[in-house]
């Protein structure tokens, strides 16, 4: 990769201090970048407005959705706003380019039962210890509407340090959300139950962890920090084994928590505030999901919905 990118990417991560996933995000969209000027012939210091609209246009017709595109213009968006700033270019040639318009998708949400059939799935004749700490995220998860990086933040115990923490007392959880804000959200007793469980079993952990010094809630098997990926691909091989049709991720479970707490207590304010939400326009979308739900319990059950 150029070296200008790599300078960008090296300012992104120490001086701007983004996550890691986004600087992660931010270096495929300019890896994208650096091959599409390869392959047009241009330095990216001489990448004009045209170049930018013609490779949005051949995303486009490859497929790629006008949300995906938004994104990567983004990327592409911050590095020449940089450049700029250090003298490099005279003007930002993706500055007055914008995505494609594509409608907005729900997220997707399991239903009630679906929810607690993960929930409640237990998996004969697998490691206890496996099977108690993934039992604790899907809890969390789906109890609390955490986002999968409040999850793998968690620590065992709070301490001056810690990004977020669960109080076993007050049946609370104390999250890092975006933004570096942190947020509290009440823990219900069928998640402390799998977390005390959990605990227990952590402090019996195998070798290869017990020699480990991760303050972290949720270990692997040797003693670090369970990673995003990790916790994606563990949750989706649960849901599967729980009999779903389609493999869960983590949001599914954040998406079906503010859809069935809304659902059920119409506090749309409420659900806002439990999600760390900055907007209420982010969380207006869960009364579309409730809609959805709705038309589909009429659908199923309405004498008249069924005449053609």
């Amino acid at each position: 990769m150029e070296a200008l990118v790599e300078r960008y990417l090296a300012h992104v991560r120490v001086e701007k201090r983004l996550a890691q996933r986004t600087v992660e995000l931010y270096t495929l969209d300019l890896e994208k970048l650096t091959a599409y000027a390869a392959q047009a012939n241009v330095e990216l210091l001489a990448v004009q407005n045209s170049h930018i609209r013609r490779w949005v246009a051949q995303m486009h017709s490859g497929g790629r959705s006008g949300r995906g595109i938004a994104l990567i213009l983004s990327g592409w968006r911050g590095f020449y706003v940089w450049l700029g700033r250090q003298g490099l270019v005279a003007s930002n040639p993706v500055q007055d380019v914008r995505a494609p318009k594509s409608g907005k998708p729900l997220p997707k949400a399991l239903s009630v039962d679906q929810a607690v059939q993960l929930a409640s799935f237990s998996s004969e004749g697998s490691n206890p210890w496996l099977e108690a700490r993934d039992a604790a995220m899907v809890e969390l998860l789906y109890g609390a509407g955490l986002r999968v990086g409040e999850l793998t933040g968690l620590d065992a115990v709070a301490s001056p340090g810690a990004r977020g923490w669960i109080d076993l007392q007050a049946a609370e959880a104390h999250v890092l959300g975006k933004g570096s804000k942190r947020r509290s959200v009440p823990v219900g007793a069928k998640a402390l139950e799998a977390l005390q469980h959990w605990l227990v079993l952590r402090a019996q952990a195998p070798e290869s962890a017990r020699r480990a010094t991760s303050d972290a809630l949720f270990i692997g098997r040797n003693g670090t920090r369970l990673t995003a990926q990790s916790i994606w691909q563990r949750l989706r091989q649960r849901s599967l084994q729980a009999g779903l049709e389609v493999p869960v991720h983590p949001h599914m479970l954040r998406h079906s928590f503010a859809s069935h707490v809304l659902q059920s207590s119409s506090d749309l304010r409420g659900v806002q505030e439990l999600l760390g939400h900055a907007s209420i326009t982010t969380t207006q979308v869960y009364t579309r999901l409730d809609f959805q739900h709705l038309a589909k319990a009429y659908d199923a059950a309405h004498p008249r919905a069924k005449i053609k």
